[in-house]
């Protein structure tokens, strides 16, 4: 099975607005997903924001302080765990990779206003390659949609 990497970079809307839309389309294709961010505080931040993002939506999703992790369509952890045994990783704020190999696809979303962010997507990008992934890259547009680049 091929791992499909792909980033996100983004640079008019943040995560919080850009994030919840990906996971919508992942659970669509009936994908799990675990979301690591890059600290505990972002986690928690990030568990409260999927409850309420919108009026009209939530997004069913747990944290090792939930339990039940093996039945989480989302998994949220700032670690390397993935106890709902995802099919896609989304790696947000800078957090540190696991081995991609177990998943489908693995997904970097980096702010494109930090440039140690930018930096940081570009060394991934190369480690991506050199390890034989797909690769995919998607710009976002003013209006908050993407646009793939490469």
């Amino acid at each position: 099975m091929s791992v499909e990497v792909v980033f996100y970079h983004l640079l008019h809307k943040p995560l919080e607005v850009a994030l919840p839309q990906l996971l919508l389309k992942c659970l669509e294709r009936d994908w799990k997903v675990v979301v690591q961010t890059g600290s505990d505080e972002r986690c928690n931040a990030l568990d409260a924001h999927l409850w309420t993002f919108a009026d009209d939506s939530f997004l069913p999703h747990g944290t090792k302080a939930d339990g039940y992790a093996e039945h989480q369509p989302i998994f949220l952890t700032s670690g390397p765990d993935n106890p709902n045994e995802a099919d896609v990783r989304f790696l947000v704020d800078r957090a540190e990779p696991p081995p991609l190999a177990a998943y489908k696809r693995a997904i970097y979303m980096f702010d494109g206003n930090d440039g140690d962010a930018v930096q940081e997507a570009r060394n991934r990008w190369k480690e991506a390659k050199a390890e034989g992934f797909e690769i995919a890259y998607w710009q976002q547009t003013p209006a908050g949609g993407w646009e793939r680049k490469a």
